[in-house]
């Protein structure tokens, strides 16, 4: 087996030429060739990152959303809507797209609502009986991590973060037979995430320093308030023994690769000594 981590998306709100809105895929490949592709998150450009990874939306098993902050969901219609109008052959299983409960469901299925004439004209003019066929998969905002979807001996668990005042906001915690993967989506240094990351092989977390934000004036230090700081993030890494940290949706960007050295600095400053991953889009960590 092996199981290939690929950050489809480094950036924030704020857009930047080279950072595409925030996204991790998950591909476990078994030894008979079989691949299972899960995609968590879709930011802006998804869609063309998923094609730089060397797959597609018509490759994915199943689509995972964290919460229901826009820079995390403007890149679910691009990717439903292309996954439907590449399946010429309709030949394509429902996607499963795994939400907490709340306003993701809502959003997933205003789909059909906000594109009705546009699939309507689409599928009449190719001949098409039904426009993007979507399974939601909804679960109860969990109390511990628990299992949301599972595929042979791939199972993906959903466990609280701290996003507030961003509700249901949850992390995701992939379990294969190389090992585990987690995924923070947005969410303060917290025991949940602590919970949820225990044994983690892999730990994919949003960064923010706030040794920059604070500086800000005062009316933009808010967003310290529901994210991650990268010296806490150390701290927090270096007591799970995490192996590998992989740290994205960085705020501020760095531009260029001494001001990527930064986050490192920080991480380490808290007293992680693993390996640590400042990503950039598309980079990729293989287990197993």
């Amino acid at each position: 087996m092996t199981t290939r981590v690929t950050i489809t998306g480094t950036g924030t709100p704020i857009p930047t030429p080279d950072r595409a809105g925030p996204g991790v895929l998950v591909e476990v490949e078994s030894g008979s060739g079989d691949t299972v592709r899960l995609q968590f998150d879709a930011g802006r450009n998804t869609v063309m990152r998923l094609h730089g990874a060397g797959t597609s939306p018509g490759g994915l098993d199943a689509l995972f959303l964290t919460h229901h902050h826009s820079d995390h969901l403007v890149g679910v219609d691009d990717l439903l809507l292309t996954r439907w109008v590449m399946d010429r052959e309709q030949a394509l299983a429902p996607i499963d797209v795994v939400v907490p409960d709340g306003p993701c469901v809502r959003f997933v299925h205003g789909l059909a609502d906000r594109w009705s004439e546009d699939l309507a004209v689409r599928a009449e003019h190719a001949g098409r009986a039904r426009g993007p066929q979507v399974d939601v998969v909804a679960f109860a905002y969990p109390e511990a991590p628990t299992e949301v979807w599972r595929s042979g001996d791939v199972r993906v668990l959903a466990g609280q973060v701290r996003h507030e005042p961003v509700h249901p906001a949850v992390g995701y915690r992939i379990e294969t037979p190389d090992g585990v993967v987690v995924v923070s989506g947005d969410t303060l240094v917290c025991d949940e995430m602590a919970v949820l990351a225990t044994g983690a092989d892999v730990l994919v977390y949003e960064a923010m320093r706030f040794s920059e934000i604070l500086s800000l004036p005062a009316h933009r230090r808010f967003i310290a308030d529901y994210h991650a700081d990268t010296i806490a993030i150390g701290r927090q890494a270096a007591d799970l023994r995490v192996p590998t940290l992989v740290l994205t949706h960085l705020i501020p960007p760095p531009p260029t690769d001494a001001e990527e050295q930064v986050f490192v600095d920080d991480v380490r400053s808290g007293g992680y000594e693993g390996e640590v991953v400042v990503a950039r889009d598309l980079t990729a960590v293989t287990l197993g």
